[in-house]
């Protein structure tokens, strides 16, 4: 894994990218053609399902929401952890954040991610 940051911050840009064709270059160029998405709300497989479930999210949200590390990424072998949050400004007030394990194939892209909610508003 040569540089797993730039990794994750690639992976970050792919969530907050709301243009489906700038989406859909940076899911190329960070995830592989079979990956996999899960959390306990929502699942992606492959380019176009990735691009489909982040582009649900985006309908769930106003612009001012955007994704951002929130810790270094960690890293051995092939697996990689990241603590990431959305919101919690004036423009975007509900906060979230999230832990995601991701393991990265041989070719330096995402295989699959597994993310985890570590905090969100009550409903």
């Amino acid at each position: 894994m040569s540089n797993p940051t730039s990794l994750v911050e690639r992976y970050l840009a792919a969530w907050n990218e709301r243009d489906a064709r700038r989406r859909a270059d940076l899911i190329a160029k960070t995830y592989t053609e079979a990956a996999s998405y899960l959390d306990s709300h929502r699942s992606g497989q492959g380019h176009e399902g990735l691009s489909a479930m982040i582009a649900a999210v985006h309908g769930q949200f106003p612009d001012a929401y955007r994704f951002r590390l929130a810790s270094e990424v960690e890293s051995h072998h092939d697996v990689l952890r990241f603590r990431w949050e959305a919101g919690g400004t004036a423009d975007a007030p509900l906060h979230f954040g999230g832990t995601d394990f991701c393991v990265v194939s041989a070719d330096g892209r995402l295989a699959s991610v597994t993310g985890f909610t570590d905090f969100a508003p009550s409903h």
